[in-house]
């Protein structure tokens, strides 16, 4: 642009000593202030006086330079774009392995599995009604169940994703099918993602697992087992998600994670493990809602946070271990029932806001998971709409394409300022252990969901179809998808047939090896896990072992 077209008046400015200064408020009169989810209020127009470049080294730099808030890699998604990571479960292992299969072919470049959430509980399948089984994840209970699962999937070489909460029986079963198949498990990358126990704890509400000291003991000896032996596997996925599902506003939820990130952490100094080798593998899982530039400047700022907590507060000298690498998985709590295919136009701007982010991976929603597990059709929708804002839209062509926006930087800044306010509380209330067994972020998360709430009541926040623009009859309402009821009797059927015939012996050692470990501070009891799993001890067995030995629930709860 030349000096001619840069001095044209415009409407609310003047120019003095070279500088802009505006009164502009662009505002009409009697209308109401725009407030975006984290509650900082948007104004009708940005200028120089609301972000400036005078400070662009400190608080910006360049990708893969500290503060990393341009990207935690030099050339991000023009040198390499993010893995596609599409989440998976339904039904038995078999119709896990049709389905990963095709996700595979269609594109997916890494895998993950979700239990079903009689796994999530901690029992076994031949302990559930068989039509609840497999309705919302895939039913494996053992090593065999693993084996099938991954049937012709590499596991040397794809990363895979285990939503697997303590006490991490899905790696354990992987690392015994990696045994069977020859694979040294130098070779298994991916991540225990469901790892954070502190936030399915306040969240999920998963008090029926194991006690918070108890799931404390499990994930340090967890970390600590795969620093050693699985060394290219990401022991602890530190979860946003959960949080802001419940009702945490983007800015509490990047405030509740960082916090947790803090206390595992310190946790594993106190443990005597090298904070710059154990922060390398440190990874984050976050929802992506519909607030497009929000979620944008709320991934911006997390970036420049953790930078600053990994290096001057936490220790680490190198400074792989400043980076923020994250996972991204746009937000099922903003599709609806009502109108599901518009849920096609909420995922595409919900991974637009995680690619212009600079996520390092991310799963797109199907427009049916309002309803009920995706269909397959519908979960390749979810990959081509990555597909097609990469290889079609080009959105990875230029790194950071909004840095430098004055109002992407003064949010980015309000961001940060919000974020920090949130650890502050925490630290002050002793770590975030202690906020959640106190109840504190509980209570934050519960003020801020009815906030919203009362919002789409009123209005004030419209959602198209629910609130608004309301149709009486939809007949794109797709039907939901269930496993076969025949084909779950024969499984839980041989999964009886299992435990009857395995070795009783070899099950009774494995399950005193894995008590003692859990009564010993001087065993891990994590390999004892692994051990018990390749000895064919089942998910339900070896949770209930740890429930008896390590402390079952919450306080408040009566078993």
């Amino acid at each position: 642009m030349n000096q001619a077209a840069v001095q044209l008046p415009l409407p609310g400015f003047e120019q003095a000593s070279g500088q802009w200064r505006s009164d502009y408020s662009g505002q009409m009169a009697g209308e109401r202030p725009v407030h975006n989810r984290s509650g900082i209020e948007v104004q009708p127009l940005y200028s120089p006086r609301d972000w400036s470049g005078e400070r662009y080294l400190e608080d910006l730099g360049f990708p893969g330079q500290y503060p990393f808030t341009r990207g935690i890699y030099p050339s991000m998604h023009r040198g390499r774009t993010w893995t596609q990571r599409q989440l998976i479960g339904l039904g038995t292992p078999q119709d896990y392995n049709v389905r990963v299969r095709r996700i595979i072919d269609a594109g997916a470049s890494a895998i993950s599995l979700l239990p079903c959430c009689s796994g999530f509980r901690g029992i076994d399948c031949d302990e559930v009604d068989p039509v609840l089984l497999g309705t919302c994840g895939t039913v494996v209970n053992t090593t065999d169940h693993m084996d099938a699962a991954l049937d012709g999937v590499p596991l040397g070489t794809i990363s895979t994703a285990m939503n697997d909460p303590s006490p991490f029986t899905l790696l354990a079963f992987t690392l015994g099918v990696a045994r069977r198949r020859g694979i040294d498990w130098h070779n298994i990358t991916g991540t225990s993602n469901q790892s954070d126990y502190i936030s399915h704890f306040i969240a999920n509400h998963q008090f029926y697992r194991l006690s918070l000291p108890g799931s404390r003991r499990v994930l340090l000896d967890h970390i600590e087992f795969c620093r050693r032996a699985v060394p290219n596997w990401n022991p602890l996925s530190v979860v946003g998600q959960h949080m802001q599902q419940a009702g945490a506003t983007p800015a509490e939820t990047m405030g509740f994670t960082l916090s947790s990130a803090i206390q595992y952490a310190q946790d594993c100094i106190e443990r005597g493990m090298d904070v710059d080798d154990v922060l390398r593998r440190f990874t984050f899982f976050f929802d992506i809602s519909i607030s497009f530039f929000e979620e944008i400047a709320k991934f911006r700022a997390g970036r420049r946070i953790w930078a600053r907590i990994a290096r001057d507060r936490l220790g680490a000298k190198d400074p792989a271990c400043w980076r923020f690498k994250f996972h991204g998985q746009t937000s099922g709590v903003d599709l609806t029932q009502q109108q599901p295919l518009n849920n096609i136009a909420r995922v595409s701007v919900q991974a637009m806001a995680g690619i212009l982010s600079g996520l390092q991976s991310m799963h797109t929603d199907a427009y049916d998971e309002a309803i009920a597990c995706p269909t397959e059709e519908t979960a390749r929708i979810a990959v081509a709409t990555q597909n097609i804002l990469r290889d079609e839209a080009q959105l990875c062509a230029v790194i950071d394409p909004l840095g430098g926006s004055y109002y992407v930087e003064r949010l980015t800044d309000q961001m940060e300022a919000e974020v920090e306010a949130v650890i502050a509380r925490i630290d002050a209330a002793g770590g975030m252990y202690k906020a959640a067994e106190a109840g504190l972020v509980q209570t934050m998360i519960g003020e801020s969901a009815l906030a919203f709430q009362e919002q789409l009541e009123t209005g004030e926040r419209k959602i198209i179809g629910v609130n608004c623009y309301q149709i009486e009859e939809d007949s794109t309402i797709p039907p939901a998808e269930r496993p076969d009821p025949e084909a779950m009797e024969r499984h839980v059927e041989r999964f009886k047939a299992f435990k009857r015939e395995r070795s009783q012996e070899a099950v009774g050692r494995a399950l005193d090896a894995l008590a003692r470990a859990a009564n010993s501070r001087g065993e891990n009891v994590f390999e004892k896990v692994v051990e018990a799993a390749e000895a064919g001890l089942t998910h339900g067995e070896m949770v209930g072992c740890l429930r008896r030995e390590l402390g079952f629930g919450h306080p408040l709860i009566v078993a």
